[in-house]
C-alpha cells in the first residue's frame, strides 16, 4: 500500500442486494449504489444484537450510506460502512409473502449479474431495480408481471431485449408466430430455425406490454398467458447471460397477497 495512502468517504443511496456471513460479528454487503455502481462493504458488528444499523443492512432495502473505502485502483476492493440510514426497507414487507420474496430475490440476483464490473456506474439499472423493489412492496401488480417487466427491461439495459415487433433475423415487421431464443426473439416463417416455439399471440403481446409499462394490458391477461411469458423471458435471459440463476426456480408465481 503506497505511503501515505488515506481511505477515502463517499456518501451515496444503495439498493441492498445480497449479505454474507464474515467472522463472528459482521457481514459483507453487496451493493447496487446509484453513483458508483456495485460494491462490496463490510459492515463491522452488525450481527450483534446492539448493533446500531444492523437491520437497516437487510436484502432488498433502500438505504442512505456512508462508505469509507480506497481511491480506484488502490488497496482492497472492499469498502467499510460507517453509517447508514434507511429510506425504505422494503424486504420488511415480504416476509410474510412468498411469491413476492422470491421475485424479489430474483430481481437482487438478476441486477448483480447484470453489474459484473464493480465501481461501474449504472443509473439506469440501479433506477430499474429500486423501481421493481418498489412496485413489488406497493403490491398493486402480480408480482410475477413485475419481475418479468424488469428482467425483459434489464435485458434492454444489458443489449440483450428480444425482438417483438419485427423479426429477430431480418428485420421484417409484424408480430410473428415463432419465438426462438439463439435468434434473438420472434421470428417470421422464412427464418424460423428448427426447434422455435410457437407462443400464443396473447403472449408476444404481453411481453410487449411489460417492456413499454402498459400495465393496463399485462394486468389483464390470465394465467397460462402469464406462464409461458415468463417461461420466454426467463430462458432469453439465461441463454444470454450463459448462466442460470439461482433464485429463477425458486420463483412462486401464484397471486401474492398485498
Amino acid at each position: 500500500m503506497p505511503a501515505g495512502y488515506r481511505r477515502q468517504l463517499y456518501r451515496d443511496d444503495a439498493v441492498v442486494l445480497r449479505v454474507q456471513k464474515l467472522g463472528e460479528s459482521d457481514r459483507i454487503i453487496t451493493l447496487l449504489t446509484r453513483r458508483h455502481g456495485r460494491l462490496r462493504a463490510v459492515a463491522r458488528g452488525v450481527r450483534r444484537t446492539t448493533s446500531r444499523f444492523g437491520a437497516r443492512l437487510e436484502p432488498f432495502g433502500h438505504i442512505d450510506l456512508q462508505l469509507a473505502g480506497s481511491p480506484e485502483g488502490v488497496g482492497s476492493s472492499l469498502y467499510s460502512v460507517s453509517q447508514v440510514e434507511a429510506v425504505n426497507l422494503f424486504g420488511k414487507r415480504f416476509l410474510g409473502d412468498y411469491p413476492r420474496y422470491t421475485a424479489a430475490s430474483a430481481i437482487a440476483e438478476t441486477a448483480e449479474r447484470l453489474s459484473p464490473v464493480e465501481r461501474e456506474p449504472a443509473l439506469r439499472l440501479f433506477q430499474l431495480t429500486l423501481g421493481a423493489l418498489k412496485a413489488l412492496a406497493a403490491g398493486e401488480h402480480a408480482s410475477s408481471l413485475v419481475l418479468d417487466a424488469y428482467l425483459l427491461r434489464g435485458m434492454n439495459f444489458a443489449g440483450w431485449a428480444p425482438a417483438l415487433a419485427e423479426c429477430a433475423v431480418c428485420g421484417t415487421p409484424g408480430q410473428h408466430g415463432a419465438f426462438s431464443v439463439p435468434a434473438g426473439g420472434s421470428v417470421c416463417p422464412d427464418c424460423r430455425p428448427p426447434g422455435a416455439a410457437h407462443p400464443a399471440p396473447a403472449t408476444i403481446a404481453l411481453m410487449a406490454a411489460l417492456t413499454s409499462g402498459d400495465w393496463q394490458v399485462a394486468d389483464a391477461t390470465e394465467p397460462p398467458v402469464r406462464r409461458e411469458c415468463s417461461g420466454l423471458v426467463a430462458a432469453h435471459l439465461q441463454w444470454h447471460m450463459e448462466r442460470n440463476l439461482r433464485a429463477l426456480p425458486l420463483v412462486d408465481r401464484r397471486e401474492s397477497t398485498s
